[in-house]
């Protein structure tokens, strides 16, 4: 599976900071549990990287 494939597969997501002062990435799915901690750096960058795609989309809508 790709970045650009679909799937039919939903997932909960949370985002938030832990008690040892990293910042969780949680997803749920089918039963599936992933935690993802990341200093407060690499979130920063992660963060970055989603607004760019997003802007990137929006560009090619013409938005």
């Amino acid at each position: 599976m790709g970045i650009n494939t679909e799937s039919d597969i939903s997932a909960n997501l949370q985002i938030g900071p832990t008690s040892l002062g990293m910042v969780r990435i949680y997803i749920e799915a089918d039963g599936i549990e992933i935690p993802m901690d990341f200093e407060p750096e690499e979130a920063i960058e992660i963060a970055e990287e989603i607004r760019a795609a997003a802007e990137a989309v929006k560009a090619r809508k013409g938005r």
